[in-house]
């Protein structure tokens, strides 16, 4: 156990997903499984209740942690303030604290030009993706404010770099980091430190891609300078880990970028 035991991180989009080798399948679990190593005691959440509860037995099991599994979405037309309010209480109510919270979650309509967007799509990113944002920072502000705690949220380098296809879920990338530069600054003086990552790793969905259309995959996906995609747990979840220690805490409002040598900027 590390400087994480008895503290409590929320983290969305936290559901069980493994590799064909059985390693971490996902972003959220790979965090997840990364805090759990740690002695974080984790809320998670998702869409999928059997995703969630299988990472509740997992973690728990292998890590002697408490795991609260909530079942929450934010979506056009969802009472989603309601909802989000919902898991911060539970949270609350189960553990007395958060200390990190760590916005993973998003869906998007990929592959989809700009001209051929439709409304639902560009909400299907907005409300999943920039409005979850929102309202967990809001809702977990009090506590975070109590323990001095840390915010860790997810752009992406499609909107960095304005990747094809990717409109709205760049659009609501960006539209995270923008909030995220805000919160750092006017959150500084009561103790938060709010930073964003830019992953890219290897997933079960990334997986199945290149065993489904391995033409495809050769032809779209490029591998990183590194020589092989970032690992959830070890690359990306440790990575977070760190964001939320006491060596890390003078740093807020800063984008990093983990994609092997991809994600240069000047």
């Amino acid at each position: 156990m590390g400087f994480l035991t008895g503290k409590t991180a929320i983290i969305t989009g936290g559901g069980r997903s493994v590799l064909s080798d059985g390693r971490c399948g996902s972003i959220g679990y790979g965090i997840a499984t990364a805090y759990a190593k740690e002695g974080a005691n984790l809320v998670i959440t998702g869409r999928n209740v059997k995703k969630l509860e299988a990472a509740k037995e997992e973690l728990e099991r292998l890590y002697q942690i408490q795991v609260l599994p909530v079942q929450a979405d934010v979506s056009a037309g969802g009472n989603n303030e309601e909802a989000v309010e919902r898991v911060v209480k539970e949270a609350i109510q189960k553990f007395g604290r958060i200390d990190v919270l760590i916005n993973n979650a998003q869906a998007s309509a990929s592959g989809v030009t700009l001209a051929d967007h439709t409304t639902e799509q560009f909400d299907l990113a907005m409300y999943s993706g920039l409005y979850a944002v929102f309202y967990y920072m809001k809702a977990c502000y009090p506590y975070l404010k109590e323990t001095k705690g840390s915010v860790i949220n997810f752009a992406s380098g499609a909107g960095l770099f304005g990747n094809y296809g990717q409109s709205a879920y760049a659009a609501a990338k960006e539209g995270i980091r923008g909030l995220s530069r805000v919160a750092a600054n006017e959150w500084g003086p009561d103790g938060i430190n709010v930073n964003i990552v830019c992953p890219l790793a290897w997933t079960a969905q990334l997986e199945k891609f290149s065993s489904d259309y391995p033409e495809a995959f050769q032809a779209n996906v490029k591998t990183p300078p590194a020589g092989h995609f970032g690992d959830t747990e070890k690359e990306i979840g440790r990575v977070c880990v760190q964001l939320a220690s006491p060596d890390f805490k003078y740093m807020s409002g800063e984008t990093i970028t983990l994609e092997g040598g991809l994600g240069l900027r000047p």
